[in-house]
C-alpha cells in the first residue's frame, strides 16, 4: 500500500458536548478501534462556525489534495462535494430522523444537516450503522449497489454501576423511574411522566420519574417541570449519574425511535428492569431482556409494568436477564468490529491502487 495512504476521521465535532455521537466517534473509530489500519483524525476546535468551515470546506479541499486518503464520517453527513466521491467516502449512520421525523428536528438541523443527509444516502456506496434495525430503514434510501454493515458498539459500564439488592422499594418512599436523554420532543418525555402517574395509579403508592439529561429546543422541559412528580436532573457528570442511578428501580425509554438506544444497555450494568416501546430497534437491543409496551396503547403499557412489579423475583429475574444481554451485545460488537476492520482495510488498499 502507498506510504500516504490513510483513513481520515471527521472529528470535527468533537469539541461540542458529549452526546452518543461523539461517543461513538472516540471509541469506534479511534486509532486504537481500527488498529493496524493508518488512522488519523480531523479535529476544529472552537466555534460552531470553525467546525462548519471545516466540514464544508476544509476537508473537501484536502480530500481533493490528497487522492490516496479515506474519508470516515462518523458523525454528521459529509458535504456534498465528497458525497460526489463516493469511492473514498464512508457514512456511519445512527438514525434517519433527519429524514423520517423532520417535525421533531429544530431549525438549525433542518437547515444545516437534513440536506447533506439525503445528498450522501443518495450517492455514497459505504456505509456503516449502529444496528440492523438502522440498516433495514437506510435500505429504502441508499442506492442498490449500496453497502451496509453493522458496526455496533461496545458496551461498557461507564458509570461504575453495579446491581442492588433483591429488596423492592419500600412502599414509604415513591417508586424511582429514570429516563435518559436530550429533553426534546423525539424523546417523547411527556408520555413517559404519563405512564408513571397512571402507573403510580394503578400500584396505589406514588411513583417519581427521574430525567438525566439537557434542556433541548420546544416545551417539553417546561412542561415536565411543572409536573409534581418529575424529577427534571440536568445533565451530570459520571459521579453525580451513579449517585442518580442508583437511586432507579427501573429505567424507561419513551422515544418515538432511535437508531439504537446506548442508555439501554447501559442501565443493565445496574441490573434494572428496562421499559421501552415494542419497535425493531429495541427488540434488537433488548433482546429477551427488556419490558416492551406500546405507549399509544397507554393502557395497556401501564398494566404491563404494574403486572411485572407485582411479581415478587422481577428485580432477581431483571439482574440476570441484563447480565446475558450484556454479554451477548458484546460478543455481537466484537465480530463487527473485526468485519469492519478488513472492510476499511480493503477499501483503502481499493483507494491507494487506484491512483
Amino acid at each position: 500500500m502507498h506510504p500516504k495512504a490513510a483513513i481520515v476521521v471527521d472529528r470535527t465535532h468533537l469539541s461540542r458536548r458529549s452526546s452518543g455521537i461523539e461517543r461513538i466517534t472516540r471509541e469506534l473509530f479511534s486509532e486504537t478501534a481500527l488498529d493496524p489500519l493508518p488512522v488519523t483524525g480531523w479535529e476544529a476546535r472552537g466555534s460552531r462556525l470553525s467546525m462548519m468551515a471545516n466540514q464544508m470546506v476544509g476537508m473537501p479541499l484536502a480530500a481533493l489534495a490528497r487522492p490516496r486518503t479515506l474519508w470516515v464520517f462518523s458523525g454528521y453527513p459529509p458535504s456534498p462535494v465528497l458525497a460526489a466521491v463516493p469511492e473514498r467516502s464512508i457514512f456511519y449512520v445512527h438514525d434517519l430522523f433527519l429524514i423520517t421525523r423532520s417535525q421533531d428536528l429544530n431549525r438549525s438541523a433542518k437547515l444545516y444537516m437534513a440536506q447533506p443527509f439525503r445528498i450522501a444516502l443518495a450517492r455514497l456506496r459505504y456505509f456503516l450503522v449502529n444496528s440492523m434495525a438502522t440498516a433495514a430503514a437506510l435500505g429504502g434510501y441508499v442506492r442498490p449497489d449500496a453497502t451496509v454493515l453493522p458496526y455496533r458498539p461496545p458496551i461498557r459500564n461507564v458509570f461504575g454501576l453495579r446491581s442492588g439488592l433483591d429488596a423492592p422499594a419500600a412502599p414509604e418512599r415513591p417508586l424511582v423511574v429514570g429516563a435518559m436523554g436530550t429533553i426534546e420532543p423525539r424523546k417523547n418525555f411527556l408520555a413517559a411522566a404519563r405512564l408513571c402517574q397512571e402507573l403510580g395509579r394503578a400500584l396505589g403508592r406514588e411513583v417519581e420519574l427521574h430525567i438525566i439529561g439537557r434542556t433541548g429546543w420546544s416545551d417539553d422541559a417546561e412542561a415536565l417541570g411543572r409536573l409534581p412528580h418529575v424529577r427534571l436532573l440536568g445533565f451530570l457528570d459520571d459521579d453525580e449519574a451513579k449517585r442518580a442511578v442508583g437511586r432507579f428501580d427501573l429505567f424507561l425509554c419513551s422515544s418515538h425511535d432511535e437508531g439504537l438506544g446506548l442508555p439501554l444497555l447501559e442501565m443493565q450494568f445496574a441490573g434494572l428492569l428496562v421499559v421501552a416501546p415494542d419497535k425493531p430497534v429495541f427488540r434488537e437491543v433488548l433482546g429477551e431482556s427488556g419490558l416492551l409496551v406500546d405507549l399509544d396503547d397507554m393502557g395497556g403499557a401501564v398494566a404491563a409494568v404494574a403486572g411485572r412489579l407485582r411479581r415478587p423475583d422481577w428485580q432477581a429475574e431483571a439482574r440476570a436477564l441484563a447480565e446475558r444481554n450484556l454479554q451477548r451485545w458484546n460478543l455481537q460488537a466484537e465480530h463487527d468490529r473485526e468485519s469492519v476492520v478488513a472492510f476499511l482495510g480493503e477499501r483503502l488498499a481499493a483507494v491507494a491502487a487506484a491512483r
